[in-house]
């Protein structure tokens, strides 16, 4: 997959990129212990929710953290001429506020997996062969539908210019003061993350949030957006996909069982 020349990935350090790419293995190898299960019903409630909360959080660090990488490493350029303070240091507390951004927006993804009464019991994704109920079909379809319209749409480009170009990121958080400026930089680069990649990840709470396959597939899709020359493109066709999945899959056994169960 080529980087374009005028794309931050070039200009990204080999050790940030190693290391953001460790924690993301790390965080792919947590969720696929946990994948056989989600929360069970009989946990309490907040039980539930912390558990849930904390598999979104690892989800996202291992979806999203290598694509994080080309913004991080301008940002270390910047600071790199203040005082006080490592390398290391100033990317932990980024990708802590970028990763903070991400859970509250699991707040959300709790209330519609919730909703859809997907958390338990969690059967997509876990290689058992039952067919899908007509509730989880038309959810998926619904997700991947407006997954699909909103790859096309001015928001999406706007946010994603940012996320491959952040020139404008750059000037803006040069304003930013205090011992919580790195935090408060992953939070407002996690805020336009999440405005580039909420409808794809709506289409993981829909499919069910522990299905292996479909979190695999998106994170292609968000490091291709994002990184690659072509990445809009292909975002374009991404999209495309979505939107005819989305049409055909209520009336298709055969792919309703293949994309959901």
């Amino acid at each position: 997959m080529a980087i374009s020349a005028s794309s931050p990935g070039r200009r990204s350090s080999p050790a940030l990129w190693a290391g953001l790419l460790v924690i993301a293995a790390v965080a792919w190898v947590l969720l696929i212990r946990q994948s056989p299960g989600m929360p069970g019903s009989m946990a309490g409630p907040w039980l539930v929710f912390g558990e849930f909360l904390l598999l979104w959080v690892i989800m996202m660090a291992a979806m999203m953290l290598p694509s994080v990488a080309p913004v991080a490493s301008m940002y270390l350029t910047v600071v790199r001429s203040r005082r006080g303070g490592t390398p290391a240091a100033h990317v932990a507390a980024l990708v802590g506020g970028y990763l903070l951004a991400w859970a509250a927006f699991g707040l959300v993804a709790f209330g519609i997996s919730r909703a859809l009464g997907k958390l338990a019991p969690m059967s997509m994704g876990t290689g058992m062969s039952t067919a899908p109920s007509r509730l989880a079909v038309w959810s998926a379809a619904v997700a991947l539908a407006v997954a699909g319209v909103y790859q096309f749409t001015r928001l999406k480009t706007r946010c994603l210019r940012h996320c491959r170009s952040p020139l404008g990121f750059r000037l803006h958080f040069g304003n930013f003061r205090g011992r919580l400026r790195d935090v408060r930089v992953g939070i407002y680069h996690g805020g336009y993350c999440i405005g580039c990649c909420w409808s794809l990840m709506l289409v993981l709470v829909a499919v069910g949030v522990m299905n292996m396959a479909w979190m695999v597939a998106l994170t292609a899709v968000v490091f291709a957006e994002k990184i690659w020359r072509s990445g809009q493109a292909f975002g374009y066709a991404a999209g495309a996909l979505m939107i005819i999945a989305a049409l055909l899959l209520p009336w298709l056994p055969p792919a309703q069982t293949a994309l959901l169960g």
